[in-house]
């Protein structure tokens, strides 16, 4: 039987899937049209696999692109089973995976497969928020297919033969797949933020059982909690070693030290990415001043300052969570906003979805203020006047109006510029400053910390304060929705 064909793109889904769990669902569908003597012409499943199966023994749904027919090419019916398979998972509460190679819309078929795109649009758009959506990109995923793989949650991509882009490089005036190659994954996932994880096959198909086994599986049964085998109450000695770089320190403070870290590639300055605690799955926002490897080189260092696309990058992640429940941890670092002119274009509007995202999201929200967290861009990350419901501080935390040194010069200029030793009262004027408007103590005093704690205790701190948010329940103003 013709359904039956193993090739590639069957193979994806039973390396995916749990062994013996994959049941295909439309496997004798084929194209209707007959124009352009496509009668004659054999479209097994239509060049789409669909069915469902279970990863790690929850229920999933897949469809799997088939190259060697047409292409993989979208027709008419070929949409038309990828709509039936997220009008099953939406019944069913289960996430949807996209294992996408795509040569684009089947010329052939014109407005019958122009008019089924637009209905896997349209699902999306209603899965989204409900079930999770995933999409991996293992061939050609260009044009419509480009924007159907940004509206998933979370995007993979094959680094080789992965190639996702709404124009062709080579149609891009000015441009080449030499000088520059908009396709690839490393281009889709340092420079646009589109691709969340990028791999060799193997790579990619284990990255999405890793992350469906955190994720929820839709936004009102929750199956992420897991058995935790660590010590809840386990302290990290060398914690606050790693102010630099979060990602370590969230890796470190996680149970049996799991972190997932999503858009990796992309604004390193902004950590985005899951960890567990007490075997629940946390989001986690982060600000980063340096990244090290491995083996524990130094590879990059950035300015402790939000720009227009960290912001972006963490305001959608926040929403992500806050759509399917999940906690929000953030790790705060930040003294202002990137100062360039390229960035005071669109830093304003970034920065403010960003306050949005954390103040209009109602999950439990734990902040930890690690180093400095200075001015308006310390209220975008999550501060407590924008709702976080607790906030703990590191004892060296700095937290205020601005750097007390700067601080000082501004507000005793005048007996600075009559002194003898202006460095020396500078000085001075600074650490008064700093002890009494900028200390993580004085913030405390004031309540906008609700305790200084040990960086070495931040584990068994925050899994604490999340388990006693469990029950939270936030009433909101009625509306439709915030247009921000």
């Amino acid at each position: 039987m013709s359904h039956s064909i193993q090739t590639p793109a069957r193979d994806r889904i039973h390396t995916l899937l749990d062994e013996n769990s994959f049941v295909e669902v439309g496997g004798y569908v084929t194209a209707r049209n007959t124009d352009f003597n496509m009668a004659e012409k054999e479209t097994p499943a239509d060049g789409v696999i669909t069915g469902y199966g279970t990863i790690g023994g929850c229920l999933v749904y897949v469809y799997s692109q088939d190259a060697s027919v047409l292409g993989g090419s979208i027709g008419e019916m070929h949409a038309k089973k990828i709509t039936k398979l997220y009008s099953m998972a939406m019944k069913m509460g289960a996430p949807v995976i996209g294992l996408i190679d795509c040569a684009g819309l089947r010329l052939q078929e014109a407005t019958d497969a122009l008019n089924g795109f637009g209905e896997v649009y349209m699902s999306q758009t209603l899965a989204s928020g409900v079930i999770p959506q995933i999409a991996a990109i293992f061939g050609t995923c260009g044009g419509g297919m480009a924007v159907s793989a940004a509206m998933a949650d979370f995007t993979f991509m094959e680094t080789g033969r992965g190639k996702l882009f709404v124009n062709s490089p080579n149609a891009i005036r000015e441009n080449s797949v030499e000088t520059c190659n908009t396709a690839s994954a490393a281009f889709q996932s340092s420079e646009t933020g589109v691709v969340d994880f990028t791999g060799e096959e193997g790579d990619i198909l284990s990255g999405i059982r890793t992350l469906i086994s955190i994720l929820p599986a839709n936004r009102e049964d929750d199956m992420s909690y897991g058995e935790c085998n660590d010590d809840l109450n386990r302290t990290c000695s060398d914690l606050e070693n790693y102010i630099g770089d979060t990602a370590i320190a969230l890796t470190r403070i996680s149970d049996n030290q799991f972190f997932l870290e999503a858009k990796k590639e992309y604004i390193p300055s902004m950590v985005t990415g899951f960890i567990r605690l007490n075997g629940v799955t946390v989001g986690c926002v982060a600000n980063r001043t340096e990244s090290y490897d491995a083996g524990g080189l130094k590879t990059g260092e950035y300015e402790a300052l939000l720009s227009p696309k960290a912001c972006e990058k963490a305001a959608e992640f926040v929403h992500f969570c806050d759509a399917f429940d999940i906690p929000v941890l953030t790790l705060v670092n930040v003294k202002g906003y990137q100062a360039t002119k390229c960035s005071e274009k669109r830093i304003a509007k970034a920065a403010a979805k960003l306050t949005y995202a954390f103040a209009d999201a109602t999950v439990p929200k734990v902040t930890v203020v690690i180093g400095q967290a200075l001015g308006t861009a310390y209220l975008t990350m999550n501060s407590k006047s924008i709702g976080a419901d607790v906030v703990y501080a590191w004892p060296k935390a700095c937290i205020g109006t601005m750097e007390p040194t700067e601080a000082a010069k501004i507000m005793y200029s005048d007996e600075i510029a009559k002194s003898e030793d202006s460095k020396a009262l500078i000085n001075d004027k600074a650490e008064d400053y700093k002890t009494l408007q900028s200390s993580a103590v004085s913030a405390a005093r004031r309540g906008y910390v609700d305790d200084i704690i040990d960086a070495s205790e931040t584990r068994p701190r925050v899994i604490a304060a999340f388990e006693m948010l469990f029950t939270k329940r936030e009433d909101r103003p009625a509306k439709k929705r915030g247009t921000i």
